[in-house]
């Protein structure tokens, strides 16, 4: 590996340990220990955490180690609303700009998620579907519309993650995605629309009642031995 792609390969590592709980909300990130833990040097690290930083995953703080990133119900709500805007957009321009050979790229996404859904682990499933969505983006080719799209896909990583494994729905899924598929082949953006409406249309209450839920188990386990103490008293 290069090492103008080592940062981007430590922030894959950091991205999936944020996602997976490992490092959970609020949680400092040292880059001494990071960086001994991957072996690697503190520089690319450093780097690391300033891709995870731009994309809200992470909050840097001056002279005190970053600490991974908390928003708020209303502001990852608030990105929800952007970001399904952006999806509509995006898939109605596709329509139009799409190429032959983007297509056939979405196609083979949808069919990876449709065959992997069963036996695949839960993060790498949902990247594949998240790379769906990011080639619908790209296939309008309009790089201020992708790069826009790519910005706020990013920043709703965990949030959409929590949503994702607390409403596994394999029928759902591919049905969905097989619908936005023929709205894009016959290249029809009205329908598009009600197919990523469909898809999408809950994705703002899903993903406040994921984090509601997150929230409340992260309090709980927090909580737990004085809780079992109380509880044990009454």
């Amino acid at each position: 590996m290069s090492d103008s792609t080592l940062p981007e390969h430590i922030a894959d590592q950091l991205r999936r340990d944020i996602l997976r709980g490992k490092l959970p909300p609020d949680t400092t990130i040292k880059e001494r220990d990071n960086a001994a833990e991957l072996g690697v040097s503190r520089t690319p690290m450093r780097e690391a955490i300033r891709i995870l930083a731009k994309e809200g995953l992470v909050v840097l703080r001056p002279s005190r180690s970053p600490v991974v990133a908390q928003p708020t119900v209303k502001e990852v709500h608030d990105q929800v609303v952007v970001l399904l805007a952006l999806e509509k957009l995006s898939a109605q321009i596709a329509c139009h700009e799409a190429t032959e050979a983007d297509l056939d790229e979405l196609d083979s996404l949808s069919q990876q998620i449709a065959e992997a859904y069963d036996t695949a682990d839960a993060l790498d499933l949902f990247e594949i579907d998240m790379a769906f969505h990011r080639k619908i983006a790209e296939a309008a080719h309009n790089a201020a519309l992708a790069d826009t799209h790519r910005s706020y896909l990013a920043r709703l990583w965990r949030a959409r993650f929590l949503s994702a494994t607390m409403r596994r729905n394999r029928e759902r899924v591919v049905s969905h995605h097989s619908a936005i598929m023929t709205a894009l082949r016959d290249r029809d953006p009205v329908a598009v629309e009600v197919a990523l409406d469909q898809h999408l249309g809950n994705l703002a209450e899903d993903i406040v009642a994921a984090m509601e839920a997150d929230n409340a188990a992260r309090k709980a386990e927090a909580e737990a031995p004085e809780g079992t103490k109380q509880k044990g008293q009454t």
